[in-house]
């Protein structure tokens, strides 16, 4: 008995057709009454078109393999091959031992034998209703011919097809058009699009998706998308809210033809999606971008990234990061802030940006001159204890190139440094006297901040450092430990105008010692070494002693032989 095998995946995909032609430029009826018989004289045009091409063509009778005589199918149409229609044929057919096949579906593939404007190849799924299956088929590509496979599927094994039928068809309509058709699995999850209306559509740089699955009931279920162009891929998965779900995708790769394949999730098999549907979307524009790389924790801490939409933008200076946490999330009302990392090459420099009624809206510096950087954005790890140490994961990351043309990396604000604020700049202007050399400058800064702060033992002992660590808060507070003198001298030097650079490292003698922080300054072109913690005074039976000394404002290598740099902190 010949007959072909087929063997699918549960993704191939599978349809529901949108039935009917699009109306451009409705009105009422009676205003365009003149122009109304256009369209009815096009459509004859077209069956004239089908008639002279069926009498080119020979047609032959259509005949059904004996796998289709082995479950009762019938082929009601077609009834020949080798025929001409214009834009639609329909296949229709009964299967009278519908109850003894694995599928419940009607395989339909459609091949056209030319170039097309996307894929050459298409595929429905007509459901079996009561033994009964009928589709109408759009021939996608315009003008031209295809070849169509009927296939059924199995008694014996699920995902496997028959050949029930073959046949050519030529299509004498040139309109181009892709119906939206869903795989066997979405249609029975219930997935369906509102937007776009077509398969197959044209749009500029950013692509709006929206649709529905029925199946899904409840908050915090995914979607996940796969954009595809010239071998060029990018994945994201997307948030489904009670059965709703709707993203903006950007065509990253330029102009022409970027296939879009929408994935559902699989109840039956945890963080499993299957193919639901594919759709075509021919970019008009002519800028190619980088895509942004989304982690796994974006959608499971609900952040959404409004801007930026992809990566590779140009700027100078600095660059802008806006979006949303949903309240809804785990630890949603926590986040309280988002780390943002930028590196290029080998320096890398961390930034705060706040959260604030689950919104964030801020800018950063890229510091270290022109180039490319890799931006990441990261949402804190929510802990119950406290810890010296600042941990976080990366939701997204995307590179921005900058233009600017001096590398200020040591001039620039930075984490906990507010250089710019106003109360900043004011008690500079105020150490700061007309004709000081750069060594005084650095001095009286280093004077004003070991004597202005107390150092917090307790905050030191139970580790309670916070992401809002600064300047402006060591001033408010007048206590904190070796980073917040480091901040506040930082914040000063760069707002006198003066380089200065955060050093990390460790500092105490033999069994006693900690990590530590002090502060580079660049004075006559070299870099001055100060610390203005240990200059404020020492630790006594649990208590501070302030006893400001100068010995740590530019120390020998004797006196500073307590302090191990392990480099340079932004």
């Amino acid at each position: 008995m010949p007959m072909k095998k087929i063997h699918i995946q549960i993704v191939s995909l599978l349809c529901l057709l949108l039935l009917g032609a699009c109306a451009k430029d409705a009105a009422p009826v009676k205003e365009l009454q003149p122009k109304a018989e256009q369209p009815q004289k096009q459509k004859d045009d077209f069956e004239v078109a089908v008639e002279k091409k069926n009498a080119e063509l020979e047609t032959a009778p259509m005949e059904l393999t004996t796998y289709g005589e082995e479950v009762g199918a019938a082929l009601l149409e077609p009834t020949q091959t080798n025929f001409a229609v214009n834009e639609f044929v329909t296949v229709e057919g009964t299967v009278e031992q519908q109850e003894q096949l694995q599928e419940q579906y009607v395989w339909i593939k459609i091949k056209y034998d030319g170039e097309a404007l996307s894929d050459d190849a298409f595929e429905y799924y007509a459901p079996i209703q009561d033994g009964k299956f009928k589709q109408d088929v759009r021939l996608f590509n315009g003008e031209g011919e295809y070849q169509v496979t009927v296939m059924l599927p199995s008694k014996d094994r699920k995902n496997y097809y028959y050949d029930l039928a073959k046949f050519t068809v030529f299509n004498v309509n040139p309109a181009i058009q892709r119906d939206i058709t869903y795989t066997p699995f979405a249609q029975d999850a219930g997935l369906t699009l509102q937007a776009p209306d077509s398969g197959f559509v044209k749009e500029n740089e950013v692509f709006t998706l929206k649709g529905k699955i029925s199946s899904i009931k409840g908050p915090n279920e995914q979607v996940m998308l796969e954009l595809k162009k010239d071998g060029e891929t990018w994945k994201h998965v997307i948030s489904v809210k009670n059965g709703e779900f709707s993203h903006d995708v950007p065509l990253f790769y330029g102009k022409g033809v970027h296939q879009l394949k929408i994935y559902i999730p699989d109840e039956e098999k945890d963080n499993y999606f299957q193919e639901g549907t594919i759709l075509y979307i021919d970019n008009e524009s002519d800028l190619v971008t980088e895509p942004i790389k989304y982690m796994t924790t974006y959608e499971e801490r609900g952040v959404t990234l409004a801007y930026p939409t992809f990566g590779g933008e140009e700027t100078n200076l600095t660059y802008r990061v806006k979006g949303s946490i949903d309240k809804d999330a785990p630890f949603a009302k926590e986040t309280t802030h988002l780390y943002i990392s930028t590196k290029k090459g080998d320096d890398e420099a961390l930034a705060v940006i706040p959260v604030v009624d689950y919104k964030f809206d801020d800018e950063f510096y890229l510091r270290f001159g022109p180039g490319s950087y890799e931006v990441t954005v990261s949402v804190p790890e929510i802990k119950e204890k406290n810890s010296s140490k600042f941990y976080y994961h990366y939701v997204a990351q995307f590179t921005v190139k900058s233009t600017g043309t001096e590398d200020q990396r040591d001039l620039l604000p930075s984490r906990g440094v507010q250089s710019d604020a106003p109360e900043i700049i004011a008690i500079a202007e105020e150490l700061i006297t007309d004709g000081m050399s750069d060594r005084e400058k650095a001095k009286a800064i280093y004077e004003f901040t070991a004597n202005s702060i107390a150092y917090d033992v307790e905050k030191q002992k139970n580790s309670e450092f916070q992401w809002d660590d600064s300047a402006l808060k060591v001033l408010n507070l007048e206590k904190g430990i070796c980073q917040d003198y480091t901040y506040l001298a930082l914040a000063l030097l760069r707002a006198s105008g003066m380089e200065a650079r955060y050093v990390g490292g460790t500092a105490g003698a033999g069994f006693n010692w900690s990590r530590h922080a002090w502060v580079e300054a660049k004075v006559d072109g070299e870099w001055l070494t100060m610390d203005p913690t240990w200059g404020a005074g020492y630790v006594k039976d649990g208590e501070f002693v302030a006893h400001y000394t100068e010995d740590f404002f530019e120390p020998d290598e004797e006196a500073f032989k307590t302090h191990s740099r392990s480099g340079v902190e932004y």
